[in-house]
């Protein structure tokens, strides 16, 4: 007689659609392969990647067709190690992006993951908000740090800067010694201030951007007004289209006007998820988590997230 493998839950769906397509459904646990930690997940991050394939807006970019599951921003616990793993312990508190663009199945109880796309997490942060800084942290910080090369005293400006990866963008450009300039709605700019932001304009003013000139980088999290946006630009400044890459519109007024465009595609970096943990560690940076879900009403999560509306970071609480 052979023993069944051990099983968990996760979430899943079997076609692309709206929040009704995700389902909770039991599935065999995995298996680390060397250098591979094998975590259980206590918490899991929702980020607007999620929902996009989850329509099937991002298929040929990210995993295809379904099945599939969810997530990337995972934060718990080590529970078992593969072989050649020497950075990381059974017991250790861990969290991460891992695989991404590849499957890594965030929604599900355990997971495993490169040993070296992870970090440990910072005593002073609890799961849920360790689950709220992969994606969006690394996202910020591979764009200001390596993309953009900011530097001290640059201006930068941001665009949906109360977002998940806004509110860290704005940090981590402080702490690199930028001046920072933030969009958002009035109600998030007393926020923004106290985060770093060295000047707010509300983006509902159709005349906002004549607030704003000499720049030297533009982290644009919003996308769909880039001409507008490259307008405020100093000679040779930079361009970073986050959300959908880098229109061909926004590529011919770059190499007509000399500034420098690009898209951008976050990555697991163990490396950089270390630094950031240094930074939230000690106080430097802080996480917003703007609402939390039991895993079984990962459908809510998604709605509220696709409002577009909220504060920080929607995560999923795996044990409630």
């Amino acid at each position: 007689m052979t023993s069944s493998m051990p099983e968990m839950r996760t979430v899943t769906q079997q076609e692309f659609g709206g929040q009704a397509v995700l389902f909770l459904v039991n599935r065999p646990r995995p298996i680390p392969l060397p250098t591979e930690v094998l975590i259980r997940v206590n918490a899991a991050g929702v980020n607007p990647v999620d929902w996009k394939v989850r329509e099937g807006h991002l298929a040929s970019l990210v995993l295809g067709r379904p099945p599939f599951v969810l997530g990337w921003d995972v934060a718990g616990v080590v529970e078992e190690v593969g072989f050649g793993v020497t950075t990381l312990a059974v017991g250790d508190r861990v969290f991460g992006m891992p695989w991404f663009p590849r499957e890594a199945a965030g929604y599900s109880d355990y997971v495993t993951a490169p040993s070296r796309q992870l970090a440990r997490t910072p005593a002073n942060l609890s799961d849920v908000q360790a689950a709220a800084v992969p994606l969006a942290a690394l996202t910020a910080w591979q764009v200001l740090v390596d993309t953009l090369d900011v530097q001290p005293g640059d201006r930068v400006l941001i665009t949906a800067a109360a977002g998940g990866i806004g509110h860290f963008a704005v940090q981590f450009a402080r702490h690199l010694g930028a001046h920072v300039i933030a969009t958002a709605s009035t109600a998030n700019h007393e926020w923004l201030r106290e985060l770093g932001a060295s000047e707010v304009v509300d983006y509902h003013d159709p005349d906002y951007l004549s607030r704003v000139k000499d720049v030297d980088a533009v982290v644009d999290l919003a996308g769909g007004d880039e001409l507008r946006l490259a307008t405020v630009l100093s000679p040779r400044g930079s361009y970073a289209a986050v959300p959908a890459g880098l229109p061909a519109e926004l590529a011919t007024a770059a190499e007509k006007a000399g500034f420098r465009a690009t898209g951008f595609l976050v990555e697991p970096d163990g490396a950089a998820l270390t630094r950031i943990a240094e930074l939230l560690a000690n106080g430097i940076v802080q996480v917003e988590v703007a609402r939390t879900f039991p895993r079984a009403e990962v459908a809510a999560a998604h709605a509220l997230g696709e409002t577009n509306r909220t504060r920080g970071k929607i995560v999923l609480e795996l044990n409630a």
